[in-house]
């Protein structure tokens, strides 16, 4: 009789749960495939589409007594989470050690210089340091991913939402960019197959853009540089964590306010057991390719959320030294790659 009680007490929470966030969450879905399909057919990032798509759709998520509000906070924050935690599971220690200490050293130096030189722009442009961590962090690790792991474990203010729209927008936009002119670059300065894919894949942003960019070169450049854009992925966990842990460390200070967020994101306790499970070897094939697809999947819908939270005209007020400062950022990360191949003598 318990049994039955807690049985229906249990379908009566899951209907009620769906009702309240089923309406935003499948439109989430719907530009998200919708994106997926203009990525697919004339080749734009699918990222980048799954955001301005969902920027047209801002009057779903502005609207006070919307049906579609609770489903589109709920997916822009829980499926995001959902995301990042899956994407551990494409790492492994196995990948690691493929590209060898000293590469790996230059790799995990340009993550923290990058971080480290967002917050010292920031300061210097009077951006204040969630924006310098969230557009260092994001150039630094993998680009729209990164930023909204990085915003989830920062303190909210008015301006969080509008921050991270226009990052992820600005690291899609550039990513896509250097897809096009990091190749020819590589070419032009004769780099050879090794050397351009440790380039390509320890600067561009997106892991997308840089199978993209790698293969167009050679096979060897892209699966160079997928390891060394996967390497750059793995660093995700312990920057959040030291983000998280900092943060929480100095909650109490007025510029932080906001509730005090956990010591360890649960999102990132996902990825670092799945990323253990994976170089553990304990993760089928089948199942391993299931989880990629859903974290690129929980990723584009939970992005096309984001875009409906946050309005255009918002957008546009974050001012021309923002732009700068990312631009200035991805310029940074591509000349400390190059100045650590020129070190090791590639």
């Amino acid at each position: 009789m318990p049994t039955t009680i807690a049985s229906r007490y249990s379908l009566s929470a899951a209907k009620a749960f769906a009702r309240l966030n089923g309406h935003g969450f499948l439109v989430s879905v719907v530009v998200a495939v919708a994106a997926k399909f203009l990525s697919e057919h004339y080749g734009a990032p699918a990222m980048l589409m799954a955001l301005l798509l969902g920027i047209a759709f801002h009057f779903l998520a502005e609207e006070e007594g919307n049906s579609c509000k609770p489903g589109i906070e709920f997916t822009a924050r829980t499926v995001l989470r959902i995301g990042v935690a899956l994407l551990g599971a494409r790492i492994s220690v196995e990948l690691m050690i493929g590209l060898g200490p000293r590469m790996i050293a230059v790799v995990v130096a340009a993550v923290f210089l990058t971080i480290l030189f967002g917050l010292v722009a920031a300061r210097l442009l009077g951006r204040g340091w969630r924006f310098g961590l969230l557009t260092g962090g994001s150039v630094a690790i993998c680009g729209a991913s990164a930023a909204m792991a990085i915003s989830a474990v920062l303190p909210k203010n008015e301006h969080s939402e509008r921050n991270l729209i226009f990052t992820v927008l600005a690291v899609t936009v550039l990513s896509t960019i250097a897809m096009i002119v990091y190749p020819i670059l590589t070419k032009f300065y004769e780099f050879n197959d090794e050397v351009s894919g440790v380039f390509l894949g320890g600067t561009i942003h997106d892991v997308a853009q840089v199978v993209g960019a790698g293969f167009s070169v050679s096979n060897e450049t892209g699966e160079v540089a997928t390891l060394v854009k996967l390497i750059r992925v793995a660093m995700l966990a312990p920057v959040v964590l030291v983000i998280s842990v900092l943060v929480r460390r100095h909650a109490e200070d007025a510029d932080t306010g906001g509730k005090r967020p956990p010591v360890l994101p649960t999102f990132v306790i996902g990825f670092l057991i799945f990323a253990t499970l994976n170089s553990l070897g304990l993760i089928p094939t089948f199942v391993l390719e299931t989880m990629s697809s859903l974290s690129r999947w929980a990723l584009l819908v939970s992005i096309a959320a984001v875009g409906m939270k946050t309005s255009l005209k918002r957008i546009l007020d974050v001012g021309g030294q923002a732009i700068a400062m990312i631009v200035a950022e991805t310029v940074f990360i591509a000349l400390i790659v190059l100045a650590g191949m020129t070190f090791l003598g590639h």
